[in-house]
């Protein structure tokens, strides 16, 4: 069983902003394999069904990012997962340029909010991440405004692509192993 986690801030307010990036990875590849999010299951919409013969369930918390670790630690319970080997979450990172991605197995929570509530509410730093780059803020702007901003016309232009090696990523982690997408991934970068 895997559970993966998009991040993202629910509603409109905050559709198609940078730090909802995680959100719109995870519709790309729950519509791949035609599960929608219709369960409601601790403070998370929930895609429930299988890709490459392995269940998952396609997780958006709607506890807004600051407080994603009460619904992935809730979520892990309820699926009884073991967040080293079948928890993948999937963020914006802002210490990434624009579109690169990054895989790890461990790690500081960084700057990231929703990551140090996720942590905090594991009690470890041992799961699996997928992090998307959003580049830096520019020049003196609040990080926290950057990231709740749009993206550049050119880069929504290329968000579609994005989403969609971000799903190839997510179905390597699944079908074939961490360390398998890892090396294609990472070294793609």
């Amino acid at each position: 069983m895997w559970l993966i986690v998009g991040l993202g801030n629910p509603g409109e307010k905050y559709d198609r902003t940078r730090h909802n990036i995680g959100f719109a990875c995870v519709d790309v590849l729950a519509r791949r394999h035609g599960l929608e999010f219709r369960v409601k299951r601790a403070n998370s919409e929930v895609a429930e069904g299988s890709i490459g013969g392995q269940r998952v369930a396609i997780a958006k918390p709607q506890t807004y990012m600051n407080e994603s670790g009460r619904a992935v630690s809730a979520l892990r319970s309820w699926y009884k997962v073991e967040p080293a080997r079948e928890l993948l979450v999937i963020y914006d990172d802002m210490d990434l340029p624009f579109a690169k991605l990054r895989l790890r197995e461990r790690g500081s929570p960084g700057t990231h909010n929703g990551m140090r509530s996720i942590v905090g509410q594991l009690g470890g730093n041992e799961f699996l991440r997928l992090r998307v780059g959003i580049d830096c803020a520019p020049g003196k702007m609040d990080a926290a405004a950057y990231v709740l901003s749009r993206f550049s016309k050119d880069e929504d232009i290329a968000i579609p692509s994005l989403c969609a090696t971000v799903a190839d990523a997510a179905e390597l982690i699944v079908r074939e192993g961490f360390t398998t997408a890892m090396n294609r991934y990472n070294a793609a970068a």
